[in-house]
């Protein structure tokens, strides 16, 4: 579906789409059954959950684009759906293809370094430079999903999660700092707590460096992916080296397509989701968390019935 109609014939034409749809109520009458197996929603994140429903309903499997959505309302009726078509739906979190983060992911639970204790993100690039109409789309508006705790460090605390399990709760610094022709916050500092690991997040969208790195040190060992660098490594003796794992770097799509196709192996039964509903769940509550402790200035639960203004 696209509004644009150059942009819709553009698209058809190269990716020989065989019918292209002017609009959603176009694409899924209601009531109806959808002409198609299964949908993307990259709308902005207001309009996630109540088109996923409408596509369940409709008898689509559905990958919702991050963050879920900007309140909790109307989940539990989508899940309830989920249930009762037997549709997949997963959430359009792409660092969890990253083969940098599952392979520390890996060696985190096998527990050859022992019990994770502390995790320190810290994510920075030229926002400009790789979103040039970030003034003119939802990003400007924290209503609409914008903002930088609800667009970017939604995916560092998704990453988080699923290397040490939930946050339950958390105390948020931000501010807008330089983006021009914006207000909303471009830079965030947040401490959490994943059960009894310490946890601290940094972010900036404006320094020059694109630079992300993930540190979790355990009781017997510090592992560390550096996303630019293309490796992870791990040091276990102290004053010692770093034993590193490097790879080639990614084409800017890899991470994009290997999710397509992570998603449609969900669909035929030959896996998981890689982002589960319920996970994208959570993430949302912590967001949703961090989105009020910005305002109260005080540590924030992920547990509480949660929406937003």
């Amino acid at each position: 579906m696209e509004i644009n109609p150059s942009l819709r014939e553009t698209i058809a034409g190269r990716y020989g789409v065989a019918r292209a749809f002017a609009s959603f109520d176009e694409a899924v009458p209601g009531g109806s059954t959808a002409p198609f197996d299964a949908a993307v929603i990259c709308t902005p994140a207001p309009f996630h959950v109540p088109q996923a429903l409408r596509l369940v309903e409709a008898g689509a499997h559905v990958l919702i684009e991050k963050p879920l959505s900007t309140s909790l309302d109307g989940i539990e009726q989508l899940q309830a759906a989920i249930d009762r078509s037997q549709r997949v739906a997963a959430i359009a979190y792409v660092l969890r293809c990253h083969p940098l983060l599952i392979a520390m992911r890996a060696a985190l639970l096998e527990g050859r370094w022992g019990r994770p204790v502390e995790l320190i993100a810290t994510s920075g690039q030229h926002f400009p430079t790789y979103r040039p109409a970030y003034r003119e789309i939802y990003y400007a508006d924290r209503a609409k999903g914008g903002g930088a705790i609800q667009d970017a460090l939604t995916h560092v605390m998704n990453a988080g999660e699923w290397l040490l399990g939930p946050v339950d709760r958390l105390v948020v610094d931000a501010a807008h700092q330089v983006l021009d022709g914006v207000q909303v916050e471009d830079t965030v500092h947040l401490l959490a707590r994943h059960g009894s690991v310490l946890a601290s997040y940094a972010l900036n969208q404006y320094q020059a460096p694109n630079e992300f790195t993930v540190t979790v040190v355990a009781e017997r060992g510090t592992l560390r992916c550096e996303f630019h660098l293309n490796r992870w490594r791990w040091m276990e003796t102290p004053g010692g080296e770093w034993h590193d794992e490097s790879m080639a770097p990614l084409e800017r799509d890899t991470l994009f397509v290997t999710q397509a196709h992570a998603f449609l192996d969900a669909v035929e039964g030959r896996r998981a989701p890689l982002c589960s509903l319920a996970d994208g769940l959570q993430t949302l509550r912590v967001n949703l968390a961090a989105l009020r402790s910005l305002e109260s200035q005080t540590w924030e639960t992920t547990i509480a019935d949660e929406t937003t203004e």
